[in-house]
Formats: C-alpha cells, structure tokens, sequence
C-alpha cells in the first residue's frame, strides 16, 4: 500500500508496533499514542517513531491518510472520534494486516498456544537459510531485538490471532495450527465456534498451498475437512536441540521446522537444527529476567490459559531444584470464570501462587469471579495460594524464595513489571561467598 501519513491508536500493542515499524520501514510518516510507557513504546522509540501519551484528540494528525486502532480502543476513543471528523479512513490492526498482506506469499502461524515462538522460530530459521521474508511477531524476539523484521521477497511470515475472526482477515498461502483449545470465551461461546472460525481459515488456504498442523489432534481433525490445500503433520518432525525448556517448545520446534522445508525443501538438515538449537526466545516467554535479593531465579511468563500455565509450570519444575513461586494474573472476567475449573488444577507442582486482582482489559467485573475466589479454589486443589495485590506480591517474593528456588511472574497482563522490580536491586550474597556484591538488572525488555 502506498500510505505517507499514518496514525497508530494503542501503538503499545505487540502487533501494531510491528506493523508501525513496517509503514516506517517503508518511507511513510507514522505516529501513535497509548494509555503509558512500556517496553515496547520504549523500543518504538528508540526505532524513531513517536508516541504519545496520553491519548488525546489532538494526537492525530489532520494529514493522516488512515488512522489503525487496536482491539482495545473502543469507537468513542477521542482520537477515533477526532478522525472520523477528519473523515480519515479508520481500520482495526488486522484488516491492515490483511490489507499489506494481499498479493505475498503469506504464513500465518495461528492456533491457541505457541504461536509466537513458532513465529520467531520460524522466521529465524528462514533468515538463517538466506531468505528475506518481512515478519510480523506477537511478541519481542530476541534474536531480532524486535518484534519485526524487514523482508526483501515477497515471503510475509506473520503471527495471526484468531479473536474476533482476525485471522480471516488474511489470505495465506500457507496455515500452521499449532494446536486448538478453547479460548477467548468472551467471543466464541463454544468449542465448535472456535473450530468453526479455523475452518473457514483453512477452506481459505489455496490449492497450491499447504496446512502445517497435527491432523489426529481431536480438536484440529474436524476443522479439516474439506480442506483443498494438503496437509502435512508436523509431530513427524524429530526432537531437537533448544534452549528453550518444555516439551511444549519441542512441540513449537517441529511446526516451525515442518513449515520451512515447505519453504526451503533443499534446506540442509544440520543448518535447520543449528537455527532452532540457537533460537534465544521471544520477551515474556519463559524469559529469564535475573535474581531477587535473596538469590532466587525470576521468570516471566505470558501464559494465561490453564493448558499454557500447567505446561510453563511444568517445564520451571523440571529445571529447578528448589521452591517453585507463581505470581499469575488472571486475564479477563470471561476467561477466569469459563475456565475456572481448570485453572484451579493448572497450578499443581507450584509450592506457592499468589493471584493479582483480575486484569480487567476490555471488560467490566459482573460479579462472577475473583482473584480471590480463584486462590481458594487453587488451594482447595492442594496448592497454598492466596489473593494479593501487586505490591503484596513483591514483598512476598523479596523476601520469602532464597538460592535455589525460583520465582515466576506469569499472565497476559503487566505483571512482568513485579519481576522487573524484583530484580533490580542488589543480590546479597550469602556469608562465606568471596565475591562482590553484584548488581543484576533487568534482562533486556525492548
């Protein structure tokens, strides 16, 4: 498209700072507000483009040719009221997508888990081999220090979210399903909605084309059907090397790779495993942030589905000799209260959570539900937890895990702003250590 003036509202977003930097990349004056600093208004900056804040009619500039808004930014917002006076054309971040989109050879990687590290997985492993694909994550990739990157072919590799229909909004040449459960409960009422969503995606895959996915997964098998693009299984893939934990990263591993021998079916084999064994991760996946003041480990996590924090957990578990401590902020009323019951057993192998207030989003609290409610359901399942507040959290996890333990702030929310403040502070070293005292800052945000 060929745009000279745009305006990004809630630019903050992980897709819509991706697709800021890709208007920017190509030559077009762009601008954007949010509601506060983040790591990712903080990398936005740093690439050149300004945000605003707060958001505020006078942000938008009287010359913008279209004005993107993302989900979270409702029509009575005063920078989308201000465009439509203006009469600037106004579109959500996802029929944007799809409108840049249109004439690539597009990869969506969609699906209820992994798939923004099957992206950075993926988009590495391409880079790696010599292609030039532009890509668009759902998160900050280490490896690329961001969350895009500029392509030179017409490979468009993109993370595709399934809320609302989004990823109906793209035409790809090809699909990963990573896998499918039930999630955003305040959209699809069932399943069967959700299943009915994926499988309009795939009747839209050409012949030509090709759907990456595990075909005897109960959940994926019936969205199949009729399916006129072939379907390859990607759990045929071989375990590899990562540095990443998790049988679920295993499982991310051998989607990605399955989707680039599709690409690059003259890939050699060692060069694919030497991409995915350096892959460094993405932000706010099981990302190691540094130590408390007592010498605990601290991770953040995004997870904030049963299913995601059970597998997380799982994996800390695994890698940690000492005391697990969970910090989880529940991500909206409707996804709390609709999978209530299996969040009170996702957590199971923690020795300690503690449940932030509920992080309302684009909700409003009916009543139903509570982090409160959900502590005692998580104990009543035989995991000490309680509710508390995010300054509660802090002081519980500065002073209670000691060396060896390990502490993780996890959620969809800003509850990774406790495990910065965790680590930003002197370690005390324990007597009898000959070595400085040392300060551990935050792993790198943005």
């Amino acid at each position: 498209m060929s745009i000279e003036r745009i305006h990004f509202v809630g630019i903050g977003g992980v897709g819509m700072s991706a697709l800021a930097q890709y208007f920017a990349d190509r030559g077009a004056r762009v601008t954007g507000s949010d509601r506060s600093a983040s790591p990712v208004t903080q990398m936005l900056e740093k690439s050149g483009i300004t945000v605003q804040m707060p958001q505020r009619a006078e942000n938008v500039p009287e010359d913008a040719e279209w004005v993107v808004y993302s989900d979270a930014v409702p029509s009575d917002n005063p920078e989308r009221v201000r465009a439509a006076e203006l009469r600037i054309r106004q579109c959500s971040y996802f029929q944007m997508l799809g409108k840049v989109s249109e004439g690539k050879r597009t990869i969506a990687v969609a699906g209820t888990h992994g798939k923004t590290t099957t992206t950075g997985m993926l988009a590495k492993i391409l880079i790696d081999a010599g292609e030039s694909p532009t890509v668009i994550v759902g998160s900050i990739v280490r490896d690329f220090e961001s969350n895009y990157v500029h392509g030179d072919s017409d490979l468009f590799v993109v993370e595709a979210c399934e809320y609302k229909d989004h990823l109906l909004e793209l035409s790809p040449e090809m699909l990963v399903i990573t896998n499918l459960e039930w999630d955003h409960t305040d959209y699809f009422a069932s399943l069967e909605a959700l299943q009915e969503s994926f499988r309009k995606a795939v009747l839209k895959v050409p012949a030509h084309g090709a759907i990456v996915t595990n075909p005897r997964n109960p959940n994926i098998a019936p969205v199949l059907e009729g399916a006129q693009a072939r379907v390859i299984d990607y759990t045929r893939e071989p375990s590899r090397e990562l540095l990443l934990p998790g049988a679920f990263n295993q499982m991310n591993a051998r989607a990605a790779a399955a989707a680039a021998w599709l690409v690059r079916p003259d890939l050699p084999d060692t060069s694919l495993a030497q991409s995915l064994a350096s892959f460094r991760g993405t932000w706010r996946r099981f990302e190691y942030k540094g130590k408390t003041l007592h010498g605990a480990d601290v991770f953040d996590d995004y997870a904030h589905h049963p299913t995601a924090v059970a597998s997380t957990l799982s994996a800390l578990r695994e890698k940690t000799e000492g005391r697990v401590f969970i910090a989880f902020h529940p991500h909206l009323y409707s996804r709390t209260h609709d999978l209530f019951l299996d969040f009170a057993k996702a957590f199971t192998g923690a020795d300690e959570v503690l449940v932030a207030p509920i992080y309302a989003a684009r909700e409003v609290d009916d009543g139903r539900v509570s982090s409160g409610k959900l502590a005692a359901a998580i104990a009543a399942n035989g995991t000490p937890a309680r509710a508390a507040s995010f300054a509660e959290i802090e002081a519980a996890f500065e002073s209670e895990p000691k060396e060896g333990d390990a502490v993780m702030t996890m959620g969809a929310g800003d509850i990774y702003k406790v495990a910065d403040a965790l680590v930003q502070k002197e370690v005390r070293v324990p007597e009898g250590r000959a070595r400085a005292v040392e300060v551990v800052h935050t792993a790198r945000s943005a």
